[in-house]
């Protein structure tokens, strides 16, 4: 049984923040990463190996906090016959052991669900685009500048950052023009999402104003509008699989971090208690104040 540990040590390689920016935490980062048959099982606590940002803040009341995770992800994965909503869980698990999540718990209705990042509701994300959930799980909305940054960069190659549920790796967003090809030159990748044209409904149906990307439904998918899929992924060839392998990408514009998953996600990653989304800030308060039960799961990724 072959074992990798990965010792990532908290802020190295890292300018630290000075002291009044960030939080000072009383664990380092531990991550284990183990290949048990046909399993990839990823234990970790949670903390990550850069400085974050200051938590508690005005937009996030939570103190980062260790966990213990123990995910798996199968080390051979399939592609399912249809994506699967990750509203009901973590996307996946970084290389440093802090897991990714796109959707949030704050909502208008149950149709109308805030987006973390570039939403109209201050959810205290910091420089890293993580927040703490009340649990202290510090996790990722999206591309984690310092993990990136502790990896060595991404400008100069692809660069893998983690594991997906399904066991399909997660990359940045840099990627080989042709998906055949390591060779062809790095680009971009651009999501297939976007902003709706006209005005949401107004009240009761929603919340009214012009689709600017505070709510998820502000967006559609146009299939072939960008590089990737529904699930912000495509097949292709990568330095870890150059076999080829389905993978994933953080996009710098929606979704972000990819909302569905390509294959089947494992339970380890399903999320334990009163129901999905991320209670990173407020908690699942709609515009009125009033905590809201957790949102609708739509049945395939938003405009199909």
């Amino acid at each position: 049984m072959k074992k990798i540990l990965l010792a990532l040590i908290l802020g190295l390689g890292m300018e630290p923040l000075p002291a009044a920016e960030r939080t000072v935490l009383t664990d380092t980062n531990r991550v284990l990463l183990t290949l048990r048959g046909d399993q990839r099982v990823i234990e970790a606590n949670g903390i990550p190996d850069h400085a974050p940002g200051q938590f508690p803040n005005r937009g996030n009341p939570n103190r980062i906090a260790p966990q213990n995770y123990s995910f798996r992800v199968p080390a051979k994965p399939q592609a399912a016959a249809q994506p699967t909503d990750a509203n009901r869980g973590w996307f996946g698990v970084a290389l440093n052991g802090v897991p990714f999540e796109a959707g949030t718990a704050e909502f208008w209705s149950r149709d109308w669900k805030y987006e973390a990042i570039g939403g109209s509701i201050n959810l205290g994300l910091d420089e890293h685009r993580a927040h703490v959930q009340p649990t202290g799980a510090y996790h990722y909305h999206g591309l984690p500048n310092g993990l990136i940054a502790s990896l060595g960069g991404d400008g100069k190659k692809m660069l893998q950052i983690g594991w997906a549920a399904d066991g399909f790796p997660i990359y940045t967003s840099h990627a080989p023009t042709d998906a055949n090809d390591l060779k062809s030159a790095l680009k971009k990748m651009r999501s297939s999402y976007q902003l709706k044209k006209g005005a949401r409904p107004g009240a009761p149906n929603g919340p009214g104003g012009k689709f600017d990307g505070a709510f998820t439904a502000d967006y559609e998918f146009v299939k072939g509008s960008g590089d990737l899929d529904e699930c912000n992924g495509r097949f292709g060839v990568t330095p870890e699989f150059p076999q080829g392998t389905y993978y994933y990408c953080l996009t710098v514009e929606f979704p972000f971090a990819p909302r569905y998953w390509r294959g089947t996600p494992d339970a380890s990653f399903m999320k334990r208690g009163p129901g999905p989304g991320d209670p990173g800030g407020p908690g699942g308060k709609g515009k009125d104040g009033k905590k809201k039960g957790p949102p609708g799961q739509k049945k395939g990724p938003p405009g199909k």
